[in-house]
């Protein structure tokens, strides 16, 4: 018994760790999504962005690339562009860029793995957009597009107050900043369920699934030549890669830690990369999409991105083992030896940050209570999940994750 409450303790102290690393980069993610949505008119990202072509691409990698965020702020942002008129390639680039070059995340993959998974993410990031933009070319889904456009001009009620002033008067004004403070609010309520739930699925696998389990899962991991097992086996772990992170997701900082955990098990660079990249082919994602575009254009998306994975991963695994550079497991380091909370830059940028949510908050506050005095106000609920059912599992799976979390806690401090 006493075993199973020091791993309980172990899993909720990792759940808690691995969220206060992620923290300030989710608070950065969402305040740029809601200044993005809020100041960006639907005429000057639509008029730079355009609908296809390299420039198109490009330019929607690079917005990307500036509001690097984790991967649900990045589907909020995306659902803004495509719903101010961006096409669905450079939209997608946007998606990708956003999730996969991203500097943080850059950061905590050179804590977690070491500096060949940085250059993976880096390049594989610009492959995986190449790829994706290459399968919207083939397969020209222009009526799935069309459907998905239509479902968002239902979903909408555009508020038109507003638009006609520039982002200068916006960004400068209180009635701008309280809009600013509602989106930022939405944002929350919107992820904060998945999130939770997500995390502490991240502490129990990684402080209670055992290493057999790993090896099991992914073939030819662990043995003799477990860096680079035959050609079989290495696709055979960038098929696994996605379906594990399918099943056990996190978001693309949270799925840092996880990864090492599978980098130690043995698991080749393939199979990490696969793993690593697939935080935009996972339920809560598929979800989202869902709730925005309709399930056939979710699942054509996912069809792109999980394509579009495993050929980047298994480029750059050969691609590594041609230059005699693939990363040695043996090196790395495994998330129960961490140390989460120390005074580090972690701390003063999770101060910061909850800095600015609260004067978020304070906004949001200032504008739900002028909403009550001035009658009629337009509240939009757009809640992602539209049927209720998935909306209370979640809520009861939120309910549970956070007594699991508060219970580690608890048996920590009595022991």
């Amino acid at each position: 018994m006493d075993q199973f409450f020091s791993l309980w303790h172990e899993a909720a102290r990792t759940s808690v760790g691995f969220f206060w690393m992620a923290l300030w980069a989710f608070a950065l993610g969402y305040l740029i999504s809601s200044l993005i949505q809020v100041l960006v008119t639907q005429e000057r990202m639509q008029r730079l962005m355009g609908k296809d072509g390299p420039r198109s691409v490009g330019l929607g990698t690079f917005f990307g690339f500036l509001s690097s965020s984790c991967s649900f702020a990045a589907l909020s942002t995306t659902r803004a562009l495509f719903n101010k008129g961006a096409g669905l390639a450079p939209s997608l680039a946007f998606m990708l860029a956003s999730t996969n070059l991203v500097i943080e995340l850059g950061m905590v993959i050179a804590i977690f793995l070491g500096w060949q998974f940085v250059v993976g993410e880096y390049v594989g990031g610009i492959l995986l957009i190449l790829v994706v933009w290459l399968l919207v070319r083939v397969t020209r889904p222009r009526r799935l597009e069309a459907q998905a456009r239509k479902k968002m001009d239902d979903g909408h009620d555009h508020d038109g107050h507003g638009e006609h002033k520039s982002w200068k008067e916006k960004a400068t004004s209180l009635a701008g900043w309280q809009q600013i403070g509602q989106t930022y609010v939405m944002e929350w309520q919107m992820v904060w369920k998945d999130v939770l739930i997500g995390f502490t699925v991240a502490g129990i696998i990684s402080a209670m699934v055992p290493e057999s389990f790993f090896q099991a899962l992914f073939i030819g991991s662990g043995g003799e030549n477990a860096a680079n097992p035959g050609f079989g086996a290495v696709l055979a772990q960038t098929l696994v890669g996605p379906l594990a992170a399918f099943f056990t997701f996190i978001g693309s900082m949270g799925n840092i830690p996880l990864a090492a955990v599978l980098f130690t098990q043995g698991v080749t660079f393939a199979g990490v990369m696969a793993f690593i990249f697939s935080d935009l082919v996972v339920l809560p994602v598929l979800r989202i999409n869902a709730a925005y575009y309709g399930w056939k254009m979710a699942l054509y998306i996912l069809a792109l991105m999980l394509t579009g994975i495993v050929v980047v991963a298994l480029v750059m695994h050969y691609g590594l083992a041609a230059l005699d550079m693939l990363p040695d497991s043996s090196s790395a380091k495994s998330p129960g030896e961490r140390q989460f909370f120390q005074v580090n830059y972690q701390l003063v940028l999770n101060l910061v940050f909850a800095a600015v949510t609260a004067a978020l908050l304070w906004l949001w506050r200032r504008a739900q209570k002028a909403h009550a005095h001035g009658g009629h106000g337009h509240h939009h609920h757009h809640h992602h999940g539209g049927s209720s059912l998935t909306d209370r599992v979640l809520q009861v799976l939120a309910t549970i994750a956070a007594l699991w979390l508060a219970g580690g806690w608890l048996v920590g401090v009595a022991a």
